[in-house]
């Protein structure tokens, strides 16, 4: 088994050869050559869990689990709220083969879900990014945007105004050429914008549906627990929706589970998964639709992400060895 660390996913997963692998694992998914679970959470005191996700993809061949401990806290102590491990699994044998470090890698095939959805349905002329939220999605966030279409301006939204100019910084010394501002305002940032990401721990709405306008495009990644929500009925009502995996967007997305129940929307509502308009099927509708990504991550992307790595582990002899 190899065993591979940040570092080398670091190395392995450049964004643009993220989002080719992610691109590929979706319309996998929605062809049905997946066997994806639902994900076990276990709480493991207070706030924190623990998730157990497990999947089996037939292309690209692969089998194995996700083990991740979700610790809210950590960004605080600069530690990643995501931590844990993938292993993979020889499809012909079934020995583990890898194992590697989960929270840069969840980081970034999320980010790559999202710049596969923001080129399928965002408009080809979008320029203008808000991303609401300052944690470790926001960076990968902002580079995978980057990757899909021509962005040239980008407001930072935070809570809390030292963390949204802390980001900026950081943003301005990674991409000097944009045009980059922040402050506390999300409905300020979300004005005039073309792409809105939210990726936010946040329990109640941070985007609402009165703010938006026509033609724009958004990536809603945060609260991926039942019980937890970024946007306002408004904006399920205002938005084309799409979405990773139907089974888990029923199961675990909020704002979609409360929507059904009290009438708000209907299954009609709920436009296709990502991998069908990948493969041919409608997406945006018109210039003035307003689309929506509503990514809940699946186990099938961290699959698919980790056998990149290890494939390009073993052409370049990264990581370590372990005999069992």
């Amino acid at each position: 088994m190899r065993v591979l660390s940040n570092a080398d996913v670091a190395a392995l997963l450049p964004m643009d050869e993220a989002i080719a692998v992610i691109d590929t694992t979706m319309r996998s998914v929605s062809k049905g050559d997946a066997e994806l679970p639902l994900r076990h959470v276990v709480p493991v005191g207070g706030r924190n869990l623990m998730g157990v996700m497990s999947g089996a993809l037939g292309d690209p061949a692969c089998y194995g689990v996700k083990l991740v401990s979700l610790f809210p806290g950590n960004p605080a102590k600069g530690l990643s709220g995501h931590r844990g491990a993938v292993v993979l699994f020889d499809s012909e044998e079934g020995g583990a083969v890898a194992m590697m470090d989960a929270g840069l890698l969840t980081a970034i095939r999320t980010a790559a879900a999202s710049a596969v959805a923001t080129r399928a349905l965002a408009r080809p002329d979008a320029s203008r990014l808000t991303i609401i939220g300052t944690g470790e999605q926001a960076e990968h966030h902002l580079a995978a945007m980057l990757a899909v279409r021509d962005i040239g301006t980008v407001r930072i939204v935070g809570r809390r105004a030292e963390k949204a100019a802390a980001f900026a910084d950081h943003a301005r010394s990674l991409f000097p050429a944009l045009d980059i501002t922040h402050g506390t305002d999300a409905q300020a940032a979300v004005d005039g914008a073309d792409i809105v990401c939210t990726v936010t721990n946040a329990a109640t709405p941070v985007l609402r549906g009165d703010w938006l306008e026509p033609g724009q495009h958004l990536n809603i990644v945060g609260a991926s627990m039942p019980g937890k929500r970024e946007i306002d009925d408004a904006v399920l009502q205002r938005a084309e929706l799409f979405f990773d995996y139907r089974p888990s967007l029923l199961a675990q997305a909020e704002e979609i589970i409360s929507g059904l129940k009290a009438g708000t929307i209907t299954e009609a509502d709920l436009k296709s998964e990502i991998g069908a308009v990948l493969a041919g099927g409608q997406g945006r509708s018109d210039a003035q639709a307003i689309t929506l990504y509503r990514s809940l991550g699946i186990v099938a992307q961290d699959l698919a992400a980790a056998r990149h790595v290890l494939a390009r582990a073993e052409a370049e002899n990264r990581g370590t060895a372990v005999d069992f």
